[in-house]
């Protein structure tokens, strides 16, 4: 309104075929001039008035903005190159997997003997060194039992001395045999002779009797004494074969009596042996009355009390060796196409973290993927299939230093990285 004025007093527009030249304005009138914003009302008398801006400022956020963005580009274009190194020349010599878990080959404690619980000494969780004693069992009556074998060893003994010394008498037993032998062989000499002599008194009977010279009873005597000489001959005939008998019979009993300890002593005789056997089995169930840790550990599934009674092969606790601890990093089938055993592997455990780092090396490959060994193993011939990428668990053996250091505990998870570089 006011320019407008003022062009109306300086006769400017009165006359329009009047050429003039436009008034000039003021740079205070072109700073107070109303904007127009952008609904098209005049922003003199509005409200949300916006911030008056210098006209050179225009250019400028331009430019800042072009920097921006080529800034933005640029540091794409870096990370993408970082990516594509680490992906061409580190991560192509690499195999890395976080299903991976750490496992140990634990040790169960069992009974070998059945007897009620007298004392447990451990508890879950509690470290113990292999020898240690774990539960003591009731050992009454393995004792009665040790000292039964213990004199039944002792009757052994005294039996086999006996056995020895009845050599002896079954050896006085086959000399007299043979004595009577020898007697019976000698009547039977004797016999013979005097059957002799009857038989040439007979002779010289019959020829004087037939000359007349003889009595009938004298033949009848010479008779007799032939008879009784005969029988004679007969009985010792038959001492000789008694006696022969006998002998032989004495002769078996001794030998069957040095068969129980030929070629022995008394301690090692058989029986004897077999007595300190029963007795070394006793003693040896005593002392499994005391049950003992079987390697150095940590004690864990406790499932024993006093007062109960324990069976020979019945779990009660279990011990695991944290010094043996391993790693299953479980690789899919495609990432195992480089891997071979002693290759370095380095891993972190989500209960460090990754400030603490093992050094481990691939001892060996599963006999067989997860799902093969699975209770239900997938059955691929039936049904519609769909083919799903296996995973191989691949054992890795870690530094008992490190373990010793930054102990693990089983079923923890891992992340394992394989080098493929080095080449076993």
């Amino acid at each position: 309104m006011e320019v407008a004025k003022q062009a109306a007093s300086s006769g400017y527009g009165a006359n329009p075929d009047r050429e003039r030249d436009p008034p000039k304005l003021s740079s205070d009138h072109i700073s107070k001039a109303p904007r127009v914003n952008q609904s098209g009302s005049v922003g003199g008398t509005a409200t949300s008035r916006e911030e008056e801006v210098p006209v050179d400022q225009a250019p400028q956020k331009g430019q800042r903005r072009k920097r921006l963005f080529l800034m933005f580009a640029g540091g794409l274009a870096l990370a993408g190159a970082l990516w594509w190194g680490w992906a061409t020349f580190i991560a192509a010599d690499t195999e890395a997997t976080e299903n991976a878990y750490t496992n140990v080959e634990v040790s169960q404690v069992t009974p070998l003997i059945g007897a009620p619980v007298k004392h447990v000494l451990v508890v879950n969780s509690q470290h113990v060194r292999a020898g240690d004693t774990l539960v003591e069992l009731d050992d009454t009556d393995l004792r009665l039992a040790a000292a039964q074998a213990e004199a039944a060893l002792g009757q052994a003994r005294r039996k086999v001395r006996q056995i020895i010394a009845n050599d002896e008498n079954f050896a006085g037993q086959e000399n007299a045999r043979a004595a009577d032998e020898a007697t019976a062989h000698a009547d039977h000499a004797r016999a013979q002779a005097d059957l002799a002599k009857a038989l040439t008194d007979q002779g010289r009977s019959k020829k004087l009797a037939a000359g007349g010279w003889a009595t009938a009873q004298r033949l009848d005597d010479n008779e007799t004494a032939v008879l009784q000489a005969q029988a004679a001959v007969s009985q010792t005939e038959a001492r000789i074969k008694a006696s022969e008998a006998a002998r032989h019979a004495a002769a078996g009993a001794r030998r069957a009596n040095q068969v129980l300890f030929d070629n022995t002593t008394v301690e090692t005789n058989p029986e004897v042996i077999a007595a300190r056997t029963k007795l070394d089995q006793a003693n040896v169930d005593l002392a499994r009355a005391v049950i003992r840790a079987p390697v150095d550990g940590i004690v864990d599934q406790r499932r024993v009390a006093v007062g109960q009674r324990v069976q020979a092969g019945t779990p009660i606790m279990v011990v695991v060796p944290l010094q043996d601890m391993y790693v299953d990093a479980n690789f899919k089938e495609v990432q195992l196409r480089r891997v071979k055993p002693g290759q370095p592997v380095l891993l972190t455990s989500d209960l460090y973290g990754s400030d603490v780092v093992y050094h481990g090396r691939v001892a060996g490959f599963a006999g067989g993927s997860g799902s093969a060994f699975a209770a239900i193993p997938a059955q691929n011939a039936t049904g519609n299939w769909i083919k799903v990428v296996q995973r191989l668990p691949v054992r890795v053996r870690l530094d008992p230093k490190e373990l010793n250091e930054h102990p693990l505990r089983v079923g923890l998870s891992m992340h394992a990285t394989i080098d493929l570089s080095d080449k076993p």
